[in-house]
């Protein structure tokens, strides 16, 4: 026999092809426009729980402020003069009154400001903001509107009743693009609702969210080859 042993790297796991999924098109009140196809590649993919779990992780990391402040013994005040003499008090010798483990000493190994960013490569917030629209794709989860066009004043009695008119209850991420400010301010008020620009949509937002509103100008497609 052979001594030879063949060296073999982690198994890659083969995920299943993407699947085709529709969404029905509708105006502001209610009514069936037609059915969209949504793009496989970004809807209908199977969610990597792994990614989404570190690119979420990263997300909130960065929301972190990093200002929190101890001071250390140098940057208490006082404690300049020794507090006794070296030798012949029976007791151990001090250098400052504002050691740590003086009452009103510095802080030993205290917080101190610093950032909580974390480096996540771009495929990888591309790969769990997909398997995020994937997720909410599969629960039907995802709803879509020819425009906000025929809004043409905000008012947030409008912006409800196009929600119930949709049927969409519970925490709601619309996605907007940048000539939607009537729609931003007319849903601005509603706390059970978020507004977010179309550039700016993530992996969190979306599952955070019970659905996901977007329009004919903000749904994501395949991007053409030039």
């Amino acid at each position: 026999m052979s001594d030879v042993f063949t060296l073999r790297g982690p198994v890659k796991k083969d995920r299943p092809a993407p699947v085709s999924r529709s969404v029905e098109r509708r105006s502001l009140d209610g009514a069936t426009l037609g059915t969209v196809e949504l793009e496989p590649t970004i809807f209908g993919i199977e969610p990597n729980m792994a990614v989404l779990h570190q690119v979420v992780t990263a997300q909130l990391a960065a929301k972190r402020s990093g200002t929190q402040s101890t001071k250390t013994r140098k940057e208490v005040s006082g404690g300049g003069k020794k507090p006794f003499r070296q030798k012949g008090t029976g007791g151990a010798r001090q250098g400052t009154i504002r050691a740590p483990h003086y009452p009103g000493g510095g802080i030993a190994l205290g917080p101190k400001p610093r950032k909580y960013d974390q480096k996540t490569p771009k495929k990888m917030i591309r790969l769990a903001l997909y398997s995020a629209l994937s997720d909410r794709a599969a629960e039907s989860r995802v709803a879509l509107v020819d425009s906000f066009d025929t809004w043409t004043e905000p008012k947030t009695k409008t912006a409800l009743g196009a929600l119930s008119a949709l049927g969409l209850e519970g925490k709601i991420l619309v996605v907007i693009n940048r000539g939607d400010a009537v729609a931003y301010y007319s849903f601005n008020n509603l706390d059970h609702v978020k507004t977010i620009d179309e550039g700016e949509i993530n992996a969190y937002d979306v599952l955070e969210a019970d659905w996901v509103l977007f329009t004919d100008a903000t749904l994501p497609r395949a991007k053409e080859d030039n």
